[in-house]
């Protein structure tokens, strides 16, 4: 039996744990021979391929990043050239020249959806949920998670200090594209005050009468940890004005309505630092911002991370052998499972209002702004 093994859309701590998982377990299990593709799906396009031996695998459990490289293009929408092209035929061409029997896409939620593309166009395909922002539907966690979230811990850690020295409002913004996981469990475990997350749409009038009332109480700071999606409530009311008229119209209503929705959703760059200027004239205390960005992703995966890495990929090559295809492997309730990828395809998996750990902010009395 062949396997190609390919990375897709945002680096993620723990891919190598995982590649090095399905590599070795499938090479000394069952035998099997495995390759990757380069880049991506751009990569599958091109047929650049490297062969994943015993050698190739050693020594890449602990190094971040992808050894195998990583794009965010997508099978049916491939700039070649400069023209969008649907690629999926070719994509296919290519697995069939190595004789491949199966395709292991790694990736977060787009990667879900193209992986089932690529297995409802007739090739089959397997999947593992990475993503620092653990938003995808069907696990209780993605690989990448855990040390991005020990990342933007310590990060929070760090600020109390000069937020304390110098009297200020610290604004710590953290990845996590529409899901508010990163920023919850980072603010939540590094004691922030404020905490910001997509879910949540907040008012800063509320956000500045909690600091207010803290420096009531004389604490003299502040350290609010804010979602890169986090959005006032006033835009996030207009957003889903423009989703229900996108939804419910057609032709040009609905391109109008899409476009304006874009359009809004760009308006929010820059949003934290805007929010700072606004804290800092509401409460009449200086307002700094640290945007952690990419550095979430970089590094040495955490042991969680390299463990959920390399539990699913020796689990997938397991059902890799009994025949299973077009499903994700995914962790739940401590069982390695497998889910459809039709159930997991264009799904989010976002904070629940009532989960555990937006209980314990708001029992610590944390303002969600709202």
């Amino acid at each position: 039996m062949n396997i190609g093994i390919l990375t897709a859309g945002g680096d993620s701590p723990g891919l190598n744990a995982a590649i090095r998982a399905i590599g070795k377990s499938a090479i000394r299990s069952y035998d099997m021979q495995v390759i990757g593709f380069l880049d991506g799906f751009r990569g599958l396009m091109q047929n650049r391929i490297v062969r994943l031996d015993p050698d190739k695998l050693s020594g890449i459990l602990t190094v971040g990043g992808t050894i195998l490289g990583t794009s965010r293009d997508k099978p049916h929408k491939m700039d070649v050239g400069g023209t969008e092209m649907d690629m999926t035929s070719l994509m296919i061409e290519n697995c069939a020249q190595h004789q491949l029997d199966v395709l292991v896409c790694l990736g977060g939620g787009g990667t879900q959806k193209n992986a089932l593309r690529l297995h409802n166009h007739g090739f089959p395909v397997v999947t593992l949920p990475k993503t620092i922002d653990n938003d995808v539907w069907g696990t209780d966690a993605t690989f990448g998670f855990d040390t991005a979230l020990s990342i933007a811990t310590e990060a929070i850690d760090r600020v109390h200090s000069t937020a304390h020295s110098h009297h200020r409002i610290m604004l710590v913004e953290v990845m996590g594209h529409n899901a508010g996981w990163l920023a919850l469990g980072a603010g939540l475990a590094g004691g922030a005050d404020v905490i910001l997350i997509p879910e949540f749409p907040y008012d800063v009038n509320v956000i500045a009468d909690a600091i207010s009332v803290r420096r009531g109480a004389g604490s003299s700071f502040s350290i609010v940890a804010i979602s890169e999606g986090a959005r006032p409530m006033d835009v996030h009311l207009q957003m889903e004005e423009l989703r229900e008229l996108a939804a419910r119209s057609e032709g040009d209503a609905k391109k109008d309505a899409k476009a304006a929705l874009a359009a809004l959703d760009a308006s929010l760059e820059g949003n934290t630092q805007r929010l700072a200027g606004q804290l800092q004239e509401l409460t009449g205390l200086e307002a700094r911002v640290t945007i952690l960005g990419h550095v979430q992703r970089g590094g040495i995966p955490s042991a969680v991370d390299r463990l959920l890495a390399t539990r699913l990929g020796t689990a997938a090559v397991d059902f890799i052998a009994t025949g299973e295809r077009g499903v994700m492997v995914a962790t739940r309730g401590g069982q390695t499972v497998t889910v459809p990828l039709e159930e997991v395809a264009g799904k989010r998996q976002t904070v629940p209002h009532d989960h555990r750990w937006v209980q314990s902010a708001t029992t610590l009395g944390v303002s969600f702004g709202q």
